[in-house]
Protein backbone atom coordinates (compact mmCIF):
# COMPACT_ATOMS: atom_id res chain seq x y z
CA UNK A 1 0.00 0.00 0.00
CA UNK A 2 3.04 2.72 1.27
CA UNK A 3 4.69 2.16 -2.23
CA UNK A 4 1.40 2.55 -4.26
CA UNK A 5 0.58 5.15 -2.29
CA UNK A 6 4.59 6.69 -3.07
CA UNK A 7 4.27 5.95 -6.95
CA UNK A 8 0.66 7.91 -6.83
CA UNK A 9 2.17 10.41 -5.10
CA UNK A 10 5.13 10.66 -7.78
CA UNK A 11 2.36 10.08 -10.69
CA UNK A 12 0.48 13.20 -9.38
CA UNK A 13 3.36 15.06 -8.63
CA UNK A 14 5.25 14.49 -11.94
CA UNK A 15 1.31 15.44 -13.99
CA UNK A 16 1.54 18.40 -11.76
CA UNK A 17 4.77 19.41 -13.09
CA UNK A 18 3.63 19.16 -16.37
CA UNK A 19 0.88 21.27 -16.13
CA UNK A 20 3.12 23.74 -14.63
CA UNK A 21 5.09 23.56 -17.58
CA UNK A 22 2.84 23.83 -20.08
CA UNK A 23 1.00 26.71 -18.14
CA UNK A 24 4.12 28.73 -18.05
CA UNK A 25 4.95 28.23 -21.77
CA UNK A 26 1.87 29.08 -22.98
CA UNK A 27 2.44 32.75 -20.90
CA UNK A 28 5.20 33.35 -22.10
CA UNK A 29 3.92 32.31 -25.94
CA UNK A 30 0.82 34.66 -24.89
CA UNK A 31 3.32 37.62 -23.40
CA UNK A 32 5.69 36.94 -26.61
CA UNK A 33 2.78 37.84 -29.13
CA UNK A 34 1.68 40.73 -27.28
CA UNK A 35 4.96 42.37 -26.92
CA UNK A 36 5.18 42.18 -30.69
CA UNK A 37 2.12 43.23 -31.15
CA UNK A 38 2.63 46.28 -29.52
CA UNK A 39 5.75 46.98 -31.37
CA UNK A 40 4.69 46.26 -34.60
CA UNK A 41 5.94 49.01 -36.92
CA UNK A 42 3.65 50.74 -39.52
CA UNK A 43 4.11 49.30 -43.28
CA UNK A 44 7.24 51.21 -45.10
CA UNK A 45 6.56 53.34 -48.16
CA UNK A 46 7.73 51.47 -51.33
CA UNK A 47 11.50 53.14 -51.72
CA UNK A 48 12.19 53.82 -48.34
CA UNK A 49 14.46 51.42 -46.44
CA UNK A 50 15.74 51.21 -42.58
CA UNK A 51 19.35 51.29 -44.33
CA UNK A 52 18.94 53.32 -47.59
CA UNK A 53 22.07 55.35 -46.51
CA UNK A 54 24.34 52.04 -45.57
CA UNK A 55 26.70 52.48 -48.24
CA UNK A 56 26.31 56.37 -49.58
CA UNK A 57 26.74 57.81 -46.25
CA UNK A 58 27.08 55.14 -43.40
CA UNK A 59 27.51 57.91 -41.04
CA UNK A 60 25.16 60.46 -41.48
CA UNK A 61 23.11 60.15 -38.42
CA UNK A 62 25.88 60.14 -35.99
CA UNK A 63 26.90 63.42 -37.46
CA UNK A 64 23.35 64.82 -37.21
CA UNK A 65 22.95 63.73 -33.86
CA UNK A 66 26.83 65.07 -32.76
CA UNK A 67 25.94 68.37 -33.98
CA UNK A 68 21.95 68.53 -32.28
CA UNK A 69 23.85 67.53 -29.05
CA UNK A 70 25.96 70.75 -29.56
CA UNK A 71 23.17 72.82 -30.17
CA UNK A 72 20.93 71.76 -27.45
CA UNK A 73 23.45 72.20 -24.97
CA UNK A 74 23.53 75.73 -25.47
CA UNK A 75 19.29 75.80 -25.87
CA UNK A 76 17.19 72.57 -25.31
CA UNK A 77 14.71 74.70 -27.05
CA UNK A 78 15.56 73.89 -30.50
CA UNK A 79 14.22 70.17 -29.75
CA UNK A 80 10.98 71.74 -30.01
CA UNK A 81 11.45 73.86 -33.29
CA UNK A 82 13.03 71.20 -34.98
CA UNK A 83 10.62 68.80 -34.17
CA UNK A 84 7.20 71.08 -35.21
CA UNK A 85 9.26 71.81 -38.09
CA UNK A 86 9.00 68.22 -39.41
CA UNK A 87 5.36 67.91 -38.18
CA UNK A 88 4.52 71.37 -39.99
CA UNK A 89 6.51 69.91 -43.59
CA UNK A 90 4.32 66.36 -43.66
CA UNK A 91 1.24 67.34 -42.94
CA UNK A 92 1.47 69.94 -46.23
CA UNK A 93 1.96 67.98 -49.17
CA UNK A 94 3.94 65.40 -47.60
CA UNK A 95 7.26 65.26 -46.18
CA UNK A 96 8.99 66.62 -49.24
CA UNK A 97 11.09 69.41 -47.06
CA UNK A 98 8.83 71.93 -48.91
CA UNK A 99 8.72 74.08 -45.86
CA UNK A 100 12.69 74.66 -46.29
CA UNK A 101 12.21 76.33 -49.78
CA UNK A 102 12.04 80.37 -50.14
CA UNK A 103 9.17 81.82 -51.36
CA UNK A 104 9.75 83.08 -56.15
CA UNK A 105 7.96 84.62 -58.55
CA UNK A 106 5.36 82.01 -58.51
CA UNK A 107 4.10 83.05 -54.74
CA UNK A 108 4.82 83.15 -51.22
CA UNK A 109 6.64 80.40 -49.69
CA UNK A 110 5.27 77.80 -46.89
CA UNK A 111 7.00 79.62 -44.35
CA UNK A 112 5.32 82.74 -45.06
CA UNK A 113 1.68 81.07 -44.05
CA UNK A 114 0.04 82.25 -41.12
CA UNK A 115 0.38 78.90 -39.26
CA UNK A 116 4.02 78.84 -40.39
CA UNK A 117 4.89 82.62 -38.68
CA UNK A 118 5.72 81.07 -35.60
CA UNK A 119 8.13 78.47 -37.03
CA UNK A 120 11.59 78.85 -34.95
CA UNK A 121 14.51 80.72 -37.53
CA UNK A 122 17.09 78.89 -35.86
CA UNK A 123 15.41 75.74 -37.05
CA UNK A 124 15.61 76.64 -40.83
CA UNK A 125 19.59 77.38 -39.95
CA UNK A 126 20.39 74.14 -37.57
CA UNK A 127 18.80 72.59 -41.06
CA UNK A 128 21.10 74.48 -43.40
CA UNK A 129 24.05 73.57 -40.66
CA UNK A 130 23.70 69.94 -40.90
CA UNK A 131 23.04 70.23 -44.82
CA UNK A 132 26.64 71.12 -45.02
CA UNK A 133 28.07 68.79 -42.06
CA UNK A 134 26.09 65.58 -44.28
CA UNK A 135 27.54 67.65 -47.47
CA UNK A 136 31.38 67.80 -46.13
CA UNK A 137 31.24 64.11 -45.32
CA UNK A 138 28.70 62.57 -48.25
CA UNK A 139 28.43 64.44 -51.01
CA UNK A 140 24.89 65.80 -51.62
CA UNK A 141 23.47 62.42 -51.36
CA UNK A 142 21.02 62.82 -48.50
CA UNK A 143 18.08 64.89 -48.95
CA UNK A 144 17.00 67.78 -47.00
CA UNK A 145 13.57 65.66 -45.94
CA UNK A 146 15.49 62.98 -44.94
CA UNK A 147 17.25 65.25 -42.45
CA UNK A 148 14.40 67.13 -41.17
CA UNK A 149 13.26 63.45 -39.95
CA UNK A 150 16.48 62.56 -38.14
CA UNK A 151 16.56 65.82 -36.70
CA UNK A 152 13.19 65.42 -35.58
CA UNK A 153 14.15 61.77 -33.98
CA UNK A 154 16.88 62.74 -32.13
CA UNK A 155 15.22 66.43 -30.63
CA UNK A 156 12.35 63.47 -29.21
CA UNK A 157 15.23 61.22 -27.79
CA UNK A 158 17.92 64.14 -26.79
CA UNK A 159 15.00 66.18 -24.55
CA UNK A 160 14.63 62.49 -22.84
CA UNK A 161 12.02 60.83 -25.04
CA UNK A 162 12.69 56.96 -27.16
CA UNK A 163 15.25 56.71 -29.69
CA UNK A 164 13.74 54.81 -32.48
CA UNK A 165 14.92 53.94 -36.33
CA UNK A 166 13.68 56.09 -38.78
CA UNK A 167 12.86 54.87 -42.64
CA UNK A 168 14.85 57.21 -45.14
CA UNK A 169 15.10 57.60 -48.70
CA UNK A 170 12.55 60.41 -49.41
CA UNK A 171 13.55 63.23 -51.99
CA UNK A 172 13.06 66.96 -51.56
CA UNK A 173 10.05 68.33 -53.71
CA UNK A 174 10.74 70.27 -56.44
CA UNK A 175 7.02 73.12 -54.96
CA UNK A 176 6.22 74.75 -52.36
CA UNK A 177 2.44 74.23 -51.41
CA UNK A 178 0.28 77.58 -51.75
CA UNK A 179 -0.42 79.80 -49.04
CA UNK A 180 -4.42 78.42 -49.10
CA UNK A 181 -3.61 74.33 -49.33
CA UNK A 182 -0.63 75.62 -46.31
CA UNK A 183 -3.93 77.06 -44.12
CA UNK A 184 -5.82 74.00 -44.99
CA UNK A 185 -3.59 71.21 -44.08
CA UNK A 186 -2.21 72.93 -40.17
CA UNK A 187 -5.32 73.03 -38.17
CA UNK A 188 -4.94 75.65 -35.81
CA UNK A 189 -4.56 75.96 -31.89
CA UNK A 190 -8.31 76.72 -31.57
CA UNK A 191 -9.76 73.23 -33.34
CA UNK A 192 -11.63 70.95 -31.14
CA UNK A 193 -10.97 67.31 -31.06
CA UNK A 194 -13.77 66.35 -33.49
CA UNK A 195 -12.60 68.15 -36.14
CA UNK A 196 -8.57 67.52 -35.33
CA UNK A 197 -10.17 63.24 -35.97
CA UNK A 198 -12.02 64.07 -38.74
CA UNK A 199 -8.77 66.04 -40.37
CA UNK A 200 -6.34 63.13 -39.55
CA UNK A 201 -8.24 60.62 -41.42
CA UNK A 202 -7.54 62.45 -44.37
CA UNK A 203 -3.77 61.56 -43.64
CA UNK A 204 -4.86 58.21 -42.85
CA UNK A 205 -3.91 58.90 -39.04
CA UNK A 206 -6.73 57.75 -36.40
CA UNK A 207 -7.78 59.23 -32.95
CA UNK A 208 -4.53 57.61 -30.95
CA UNK A 209 -2.33 58.90 -33.45
CA UNK A 210 -3.65 62.24 -33.03
CA UNK A 211 -3.43 61.87 -29.22
CA UNK A 212 -0.02 60.90 -29.43
CA UNK A 213 1.25 63.61 -31.86
CA UNK A 214 -0.15 66.08 -29.51
CA UNK A 215 2.25 64.79 -27.10
CA UNK A 216 4.92 66.65 -28.91
CA UNK A 217 3.47 69.62 -27.06
CA UNK A 218 5.80 68.23 -23.85
CA UNK A 219 8.02 71.06 -25.10
CA UNK A 220 8.27 74.06 -26.92
CA UNK A 221 6.30 77.57 -26.19
CA UNK A 222 3.02 78.80 -26.84
CA UNK A 223 2.72 82.24 -28.23
CA UNK A 224 -0.22 84.96 -26.15
CA UNK A 225 -2.42 85.03 -29.39
CA UNK A 226 -2.85 80.93 -29.42
CA UNK A 227 -4.72 81.12 -26.81
CA UNK A 228 -6.20 84.08 -24.78
CA UNK A 229 -9.41 83.75 -26.80
CA UNK A 230 -9.57 81.20 -23.83
CA UNK A 231 -8.95 83.92 -21.53
CA UNK A 232 -10.49 86.42 -23.31
CA UNK A 233 -13.34 88.07 -22.83
CA UNK A 234 -14.45 85.31 -20.96
CA UNK A 235 -12.72 82.91 -19.44
CA UNK A 236 -13.14 78.63 -20.83
CA UNK A 237 -14.87 76.86 -17.83
CA UNK A 238 -12.44 74.11 -19.21
CA UNK A 239 -9.39 75.67 -17.60
CA UNK A 240 -8.13 75.40 -13.77
CA UNK A 241 -8.79 78.86 -12.25
CA UNK A 242 -5.23 78.94 -10.85
CA UNK A 243 -3.09 78.42 -14.10
CA UNK A 244 -5.66 80.29 -16.00
CA UNK A 245 -4.57 82.98 -13.31
CA UNK A 246 -0.93 82.19 -14.20
CA UNK A 247 -1.87 82.92 -17.84
CA UNK A 248 -3.18 86.30 -17.52
CA UNK A 249 -0.89 87.23 -15.63
CA UNK A 250 2.03 86.63 -18.56
CA UNK A 251 -0.47 87.21 -21.31
CA UNK A 252 -2.61 90.76 -19.36
CA UNK A 253 -4.52 91.09 -22.63
CA UNK A 254 -5.50 89.50 -25.97
CA UNK A 255 -2.94 91.06 -28.54
CA UNK A 256 -0.08 90.73 -25.56
CA UNK A 257 3.31 89.47 -27.41
CA UNK A 258 4.94 87.12 -25.08
CA UNK A 259 5.35 83.16 -25.09
CA UNK A 260 4.67 80.81 -22.10
CA UNK A 261 5.61 76.89 -22.08
CA UNK A 262 3.35 74.41 -23.28
CA UNK A 263 3.58 71.99 -20.15
CA UNK A 264 4.09 73.22 -17.27
CA UNK A 265 5.35 70.63 -15.15
CA UNK A 266 8.51 69.50 -17.70
CA UNK A 267 8.72 72.18 -20.39
CA UNK A 268 11.89 71.05 -21.40
CA UNK A 269 11.78 67.13 -21.03
CA UNK A 270 10.41 65.28 -23.78
CA UNK A 271 8.01 62.87 -21.40
CA UNK A 272 4.06 62.24 -20.90
CA UNK A 273 3.41 65.35 -18.08
CA UNK A 274 1.71 66.61 -20.97
CA UNK A 275 -0.91 64.39 -20.13
CA UNK A 276 -0.93 64.69 -16.43
CA UNK A 277 -1.80 68.39 -17.42
CA UNK A 278 -4.67 67.70 -19.36
CA UNK A 279 -5.81 65.52 -16.73
CA UNK A 280 -5.15 68.69 -14.29
CA UNK A 281 -7.47 71.06 -17.10
CA UNK A 282 -4.22 73.16 -17.74
CA UNK A 283 -3.88 72.61 -21.23
CA UNK A 284 -2.74 75.39 -23.33
CA UNK A 285 -4.25 75.22 -26.25
CA UNK A 286 -8.56 74.20 -27.14
CA UNK A 287 -6.84 71.29 -29.22
CA UNK A 288 -4.89 70.50 -26.19
CA UNK A 289 -7.46 70.57 -23.62
CA UNK A 290 -10.50 69.32 -25.77
CA UNK A 291 -8.43 65.73 -26.09
CA UNK A 292 -9.76 65.48 -22.55
CA UNK A 293 -13.24 66.70 -22.59
CA UNK A 294 -13.78 64.90 -25.59
CA UNK A 295 -15.20 61.33 -24.72
CA UNK A 296 -13.66 59.40 -27.37
CA UNK A 297 -10.39 60.81 -26.86
CA UNK A 298 -10.47 61.15 -23.47
CA UNK A 299 -9.57 57.37 -22.45
CA UNK A 300 -6.52 57.79 -24.60
CA UNK A 301 -4.97 60.97 -22.44
CA UNK A 302 -5.90 59.38 -19.26
CA UNK A 303 -3.96 56.00 -20.48
CA UNK A 304 -0.85 57.85 -21.65
CA UNK A 305 -0.89 60.08 -18.34
CA UNK A 306 -0.79 56.69 -16.15
CA UNK A 307 2.24 54.57 -18.42
CA UNK A 308 4.78 56.90 -19.96
CA UNK A 309 6.06 53.71 -21.72
CA UNK A 310 2.73 53.36 -23.22
CA UNK A 311 3.38 56.54 -24.71
CA UNK A 312 6.24 56.18 -26.42
CA UNK A 313 5.33 53.35 -28.14
CA UNK A 314 1.55 55.38 -29.66
CA UNK A 315 4.39 58.25 -30.53
CA UNK A 316 6.86 56.41 -32.21
CA UNK A 317 4.13 54.07 -34.11
CA UNK A 318 2.33 57.62 -35.11
CA UNK A 319 5.59 59.62 -36.14
CA UNK A 320 6.75 56.89 -38.15
CA UNK A 321 3.48 56.95 -40.15
CA UNK A 322 3.06 60.65 -40.25
CA UNK A 323 6.87 60.95 -41.33
CA UNK A 324 6.01 58.70 -44.54
CA UNK A 325 3.20 60.90 -45.61
CA UNK A 326 2.97 61.32 -49.76
CA UNK A 327 6.78 60.70 -49.54
CA UNK A 328 8.64 61.33 -52.82
CA UNK A 329 11.17 58.22 -53.63
CA UNK A 330 13.06 56.80 -56.80
CA UNK A 331 13.66 58.69 -59.18
CA UNK A 332 10.96 61.67 -58.00
CA UNK A 333 11.89 64.84 -56.77
CA UNK A 334 15.37 65.92 -55.95
CA UNK A 335 18.44 66.11 -53.77
CA UNK A 336 19.00 69.65 -52.79
CA UNK A 337 22.05 70.87 -52.66
CA UNK A 338 20.61 74.39 -50.65
CA UNK A 339 17.50 73.43 -48.43
CA UNK A 340 15.68 76.30 -49.10
CA UNK A 341 16.37 76.36 -53.17
CA UNK A 342 15.18 74.18 -55.82
CA UNK A 343 18.31 73.07 -57.76
CA UNK A 344 17.17 74.22 -60.85
CA UNK A 345 17.35 77.78 -59.41
CA UNK A 346 20.64 77.36 -56.85
CA UNK A 347 22.74 79.97 -58.82
CA UNK A 348 26.03 78.35 -56.96
CA UNK A 349 25.24 75.13 -57.99
CA UNK A 350 24.57 76.07 -61.62
CA UNK A 351 28.53 77.76 -61.39
CA UNK A 352 29.50 74.73 -59.84
CA UNK A 353 28.33 72.47 -62.72
CA UNK A 354 29.27 74.97 -65.25
CA UNK A 355 32.90 75.05 -64.27
CA UNK A 356 33.01 71.03 -64.04
CA UNK A 357 31.32 70.58 -67.51
CA UNK A 358 34.70 73.23 -68.87
CA UNK A 359 37.27 71.76 -66.89
CA UNK A 360 36.17 68.03 -68.64
CA UNK A 361 35.89 69.53 -71.80
CA UNK A 362 39.33 70.88 -71.36
CA UNK A 363 40.20 67.43 -70.49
Amino acid sequence: MAASSSSSSSSSSSSTSHLLLLVGSCLLLVSYFAVSEAYTTPHLVKGLSWSFYKNSCPKVESIIRRHLKKVFKKDIGNAAGLLRLHFHDCFVQGCDASVLLDGSASGPSEQEAPPNLSLRAAAFQIIDELRELVDEECGTVVSCADIVAIAARDSVHLSGGPDYDVPLGRRDGLNFASRDATVANLPSSSTNASTLIEFLATKNLDATDLVALSGGHTIGLGHCSSFTSRLYPTQDPTMEERFANDLKEICPASDTNATTVLDIRTPNDFDNKYYVDLVHRQGLFTSDQDLYSYQKTRGIVKSFAEDEALFYEKFVHAMLKMGQLSVLTGKKGEIRANCSVRNSDNIQLKTVVEEDTEASAEL
